[in-house]
């Protein structure tokens, strides 16, 4: 049976009878209640009625009756053909709330200072009220350790005062049930005192008895009486000890347990430490427990022995048991109390002595034994067991079943396991008698048990540890005397989720990017998930961040990134987590609470309170000042410190209004400023020091320019900062003049040329002069030199530097310093015909009093000009007169753009372009090729080609064999620098260049490519015909592309880019001519030289050498007109073209 309303005072009777069948299907049964143990007839009260299916007995009051005519002991009866169960007792009352007595109370007379005690006596009612006291005027009774309610519902003043009989005392009753208040008539009290008014100035006086006459006394009980009584309580429910005193002063309350500490977890204090309640007595709780009240008169103790008693309860409820015909099986039936509970056994609701005998049954005690149990051995046990504080009753259903074996459980299930893990594969099963189970894999015969597997009692199959092999088919069969049924379970097994790579600790500045790696090797036929938890959070992924399968990346670390980090890779089956701690630098904060101390004249303490250094240790303090006088605004560096400092004595100038910050640095970087100290003047004194930097020049012939670096605010050391400026002329000792100045320049007029003079600038200000200044030597103006180098003398040293040679000039002639003897040189002409050159200007310098020079970097092969000249501050004197000279021829540049083809396996193209710089006429060009297979090297080959050459093919003898080659062009000089190309790889290498040339050999053997070439032969050579007839006429042919001779801006000619022709030109068409080896060569030319870049402008270092560079105006086209006249017959432009 189950649920009994817990309260046993009703106004409307429900009684709650439901049976409870373990899970089993619902039977129909009979309900009967009985009433002070005997047989309850519903039938014959209208007001009772019990509801169908439940039990549940209704008492309805609504339509009039007594309640307290059903008063009484019910239990109810549940009856079917298995048995008879029963209900625990219920005890129904009616709530009552009676009022209180009509009485008259006298005034109650105290004397002030004396205990009291108004006692509240409420009427019985069920449940008890709750007392609590207030006054006529409902206003609530102010309670402290003096005056206070007793757990009794008693008023306790542990003294009167004279203040008490301001108000009156009722007490009120107030009743839950029945929602109702009774209210006692009023005590009303009258205070005799020695010290008839009541000044309120005397409630706080240190000594308010004594102020007031009331004689002191030691603490008495007032509540216990005695010294000792004892209590009863029961296990589980809660204890309350109250002990409640007298006394002048209040005494204090104080609790003890004799033998050992008070239970810290379960003991609370209540009603000013005048009670003691324990929560959920144990038998621990049990012992003496003593309360001490104590004031300045001394103290007294009361000892209250506490009994811990018990109702029953269950060490071993009993419960249903389901057997089959001849299983043996008990029923076990053991509870614990104080007393020890006795224990009486029930067959459906009655005694079992008087129960019909039962071979197969056995009564032991607390204990009811079955053996060879059969059909009718199925009933509803009762276990009753009880003391004098209570009972317990408890049914439990015997049951006989005989069924064929079930499986519970769905069939066929997949169970997915990760590898190396510990699984259980269950099978619940049900049959009576209980039936055998055995478990099998892929249906083979040998049962699975011991080693890896383990067979629990429920008939679950655990694998200890799961490897590869033990993937497949598991089936379990259980079988008893009836028949047998199986399941079949198939388990999967599965690669673990590992996290291989983890993310690491790091430590990064604010700012910068971070990334955490997290890659996963997981089970390709389960659902891989990363995620990210940030201290044990899940982890918002915003803008900065970045998150991708195997990492998180932030950007732009910020402090607020700082913390752990876990990265969680989990599947439907398992997880690995794994973590990292980001720690973040970042710029320490700004110091603060900046204190100035120990002012001095000329020092000052500064301390301050350093900033948090975010992860980076600070490691300098930087002190800033700010003055308003001179810069307000503008702060200053005055000092550093280290990291470890807070505190540093500052040195000070004179008359300055300071004000200081500090900054504090770390690795990161610098904080914000601190929030400026307060001003700090100090006193003036005279300059110290005298401005630096003092120059004396000229800015005209006939003037001196003298400047200083001015003071600033910490040298100034006063008001009204000024500077007295001197001067005199040099080893003539006349007498100084002198001028004061504001500022920090003046200028001395109406100077001879370049004099020397004495220089003084001395500071003052209104607190005196500073230190004499030291002289300075400066000198007045300068003019222009009046003579020119004389005697220069031209040695041409090779085809690109010359020597010069002169006389110096008088040192009286140079009117100032001299600076350098600098040549200024122009390119004329060149020596090649026909070729523009630059005439602009060029300047090569010579420092100092020197007499002889180097030019360097000339063109070769040219006509130069060459004037010298003085050079002092003013500027430059007179040219000398103008030298001529002409450099020689010298080797060529590198030829340009060497290329090499292989159109196919027999031959090697070589094609190149002429040099950027001839240096002189051009006698032709060198080309030196060898063939090289690896290590091995063959004999060297060289050829020489006429200077209009630009092409060349090579025959190879080894088609396995690469080729080296260097080119290089020549002069009458000798051959000029060299440039080397290598042939591409063979075939076999597998090189795309390869590829490529197959390709085109197989085009070349197509029947389309050779009708294209012929067609295009055909075209050339018409067009051939045209020009020729064309020039047999005469008139303008455009010749800008055949010609190398690139023409002067000056020539009128060249805005067409044409030249006129005629029969006169003795030059005939240059055809070309196919030489035996195949190799296309062109006959001589004298235009061939003229592929010449022009002179650009120059500089020169200071022993004279050029340091400028060649600049080269290089039309495209000019190039592509050497190479275009080659092509003048059908043979060669079919040849150009396959």
């Amino acid at each position: 049976m189950a649920r009994q309303p817990p309260p046993p005072w009703v106004h409307a009777a429900f009684l709650l009878c439901l049976l409870s069948l373990g899970g089993a299907i619902e039977i129909p049964m009979d309900f009967h209640w009985t009433r002070n143990s005997r047989f309850f007839n519903i039938a014959k009260d209208p007001r009772v009625s019990m509801r169908r299916r439940s039990g549940t007995l209704v008492i309805d009051f609504r339509s009039g009756g007594r309640p307290e005519e059903y008063e009484g002991e019910y239990q109810c009866f549940a009856r079917n053909k298995f048995g008879t169960a029963l209900s625990n007792r219920i005890r129904l009352q009616v709530s009552k709330s009676p009022l209180w007595p009509k009485e008259n109370l006298d005034p109650v007379v105290v004397q002030e200072g004396a205990p009291l005690t108004l006692q509240c006596n409420p009427p019985p009612g069920l449940p008890s009220p709750v007392i609590f006291w207030m006054s006529s005027s409902m206003e609530p009774i102010t309670q402290d350790k003096r005056v206070s309610q007793g757990h009794n519902g008693d008023l306790y003043f542990s003294n009167v005062m004279l203040q008490d009989m301001q108000t009156d005392y009722s007490c009120n009753a107030r009743f839950h049930f029945t929602h109702t208040i009774q209210q006692k008539n009023p005590f009303t009290l009258k205070v005799l005192t020695n010290h008839p008014y009541n000044d309120s100035s005397l409630r706080n006086h240190p000594d308010m008895y004594s102020a007031r006459g009331v004689a002191e006394r030691t603490p008495s009980f007032m509540y216990p009486q005695g010294t000792a009584s004892s209590q009863m309580v029961l296990r589980g429910m809660d204890l309350l000890l109250e002990c409640i005193a007298s006394g002048v002063p209040t005494p204090d309350i104080a609790w003890y347990k004799k033998g050992g500490d008070l239970p810290s977890d379960k003991a609370k204090f209540e009603n000013f430490n005048k009670a003691l309640r324990i929560t959920n007595v144990s038998e621990e709780d049990s012992g003496e427990y003593f309360c001490l009240a104590s004031n300045k008169m001394g103290s007294i103790r009361h000892t209250i022995s506490v009994r811990v008693k018990a109702a029953p309860y269950w060490l071993d409820e009993p419960k249903n048991l389901i057997l089959a015909p001849g299983e043996d099986g008990r029923l076990v039936c053991r509870a614990n109390g104080n007393p020890k509970p006795t224990v009486q056994w029930m067959v459906n609701g009655e005694p079992l002595q008087s129960a019909p005998p039962n071979p197969n049954r056995e009564v032991a005690g607390d204990t009811i034994i079955f053996r060879d149990t059969q059909i009718s051995s199925r009933a509803v046990y009762q276990c009753n067991t009880s003391n004098e504080h209570g009972y317990l009753l408890a049914n439990a259903f015997v049951s006989v079943l005989d069924v064929p074996p079930r499986m519970l459980s769905p069939r066929n299930q997949l169970i997915r396991v990760i590898l190396y893990n510990r699984t259980r594969l269950d099978c619940p099963f049900f049959g009576s008698p209980i039936p055998t189970l055995r478990w099998f894999k892929n249906g083979q015969g040998s049962n699975l048990d011991g080693g890896n597997y383990h067979v629990y009692e429920n008939g679950s199959l655990e694998i200890k540890m799961i490897r590869k092999e033990d993937q497949g088919i598991y089936t379990c069969v259980a079988t008893n005397i009836l028949g047998k049924a199986e399941n079949q379970v198939r388990l999967e097994v599965k690669d673990p989720t590992r996290i291989y790579r983890m993310p690491e600790d790091q430590v990064a500045k604010r700012g910068t990017t971070v990334q955490l790696e997290c890659r996963v090797k997981h089970d390709p036929s389960l659902k891989l998930t990363v995620s990210w938890l940030k201290d044990d959070e899940p982890l918002y992924i915003g803008n900065r961040m970045k998150k991708e399968d195997d990492s998180l990346t932030i950007f732009g670390v910020a402090e607020r990134d700082q913390g752990s980090y876990t990265c969680v890779a989990s599947t439907e089956l398992d997880q690995d987590l794994a973590k990292a701690y980001l720690t973040v630098l970042g710029r320490p904060d700004r110091p603060r609470d900046l204190e100035l101390t120990d002012l001095a004249e000329r020092s000052v303490r500064l301390t301050w309170i350093p900033g948090d250094d975010n992860n980076s240790p600070i490691t300098d303090y930087v002190v800033q000042f700010e003055e308003d006088q001179f810069q307000p605004g503008v702060w200053h560096d005055h000092s550093k410190y280290p990291g470890s400092v807070n505190s540093a004595v500052l040195r000070l100038s004179p008359y300055v209004n300071y004000q200081f910050r500090v900054i504090a640095v770390n690795e990161v970087g610098s904080s914000h400023p601190s929030l400026p100290s307060e001003r700090y003047r100090t006193s003036g004194a005279p300059p110290e020091s005298n401005p630096g930097d003092v120059k004396g020049e000229g800015t005209r012939k006939n003037n001196m320019e003298i400047t200083w670096t001015p003071m600033n605010a910490t040298s100034a050391f006063g008001p009204n900062l000024r500077y007295i400026v001197k001067w005199r002329r040099r080893e003539t000792r006349e007498a100084w003049n002198n001028v004061t100045v504001w500022g920090s320049r003046y200028v001395v007029g109406q100077t001879p040329v370049y004099v020397p003079y004495e220089i003084r600038v001395q500071a003052e200000n209104d607190f005196g002069k500073g230190p004499e200044p030291e002289s300075v030597i400066g000198y007045s103006g300068e003019d222009y030199p009046r003579a020119a180098p004389t005697e220069v003398k031209v040695r041409v040293m090779n085809s690109t530097a010359i020597s010069l040679q002169w006389n110096r000039v008088y040192p009286d002639t140079v009117q100032g310093q001299l600076r350098e003897y600098r040549a200024y040189y122009w390119r004329e002409s060149s020596l090649l015909k026909n070729l523009w050159v630059s005439q602009k200007r060029q300047q090569a310098s010579f420092p100092g009093d020197r007499l002889r020079g180097v030019v360097s970097r000339l063109f070769p092969y040219s006509n130069y000009k060459l004037e010298m000249v003085v050079v002092n501050g003013r500027g430059d004197g007179p040219r000398s007169e103008t030298k001529e000279f002409t450099t020689p021829e010298g080797v060529p540049s590198a030829p340009r753009r060497f290329r090499v083809r292989q159109p196919n396996l027999e031959t090697i193209n070589l094609e190149w372009d002429h040099p950027e710089h001839p240096n002189g006429i051009m006698t032709g060009y060198t080309l030196k090729y060898v063939a090289f297979n690896g290590t091995k090297v063959g004999k060297q080959i060289v050829e020489n080609f006429s200077p209009n050459q630009t092409k060349f093919t090579v025959q190879r003898t080894d088609p396995v064999s690469r080729y080296r080659f260097t080119l290089s062009a020549r002069t009458q000089v000798g051959s000029g620098e060299a440039v080397t190309e290598e042939s591409p790889a063979p075939p076999n290498e597998a090189t795309p260049t390869a590829a490529y040339t197959n390709n085109q050999a197989d085009i070349a053997t197509q029947g389309w490519f050779i009708g294209l070439m012929c067609a295009i032969a055909l075209l050339v050579l018409i067009l051939l015909i045209v020009c020729f007839i064309k020039r047999s006429r005469g008139g303008k042919y455009p010749v800008r592309e055949k010609k190398d001779v690139p023409l002067g801006p000056e020539d009128p000619k060249e805005e067409d880019g044409s030249f006129d022709y005629s029969d006169e030109d003795n030059k005939p068409l240059q055809g070309s001519q196919t030489s035996l080896d195949g190799t296309i060569k062109q006959q001589e030319s004298d235009d061939s030289l003229v592929d010449y870049g022009e002179g650009g402008e120059g500089q020169f270092n200071e022993d004279g050498s050029f340091i400028g560079q060649y600049t080269v105006k290089k039309d495209k086209e000019e190039t592509e007109g050497n190479e275009s006249s080659e092509a003048t017959s059908p043979v060669n432009a079919i040849y150009s073209l396959a």
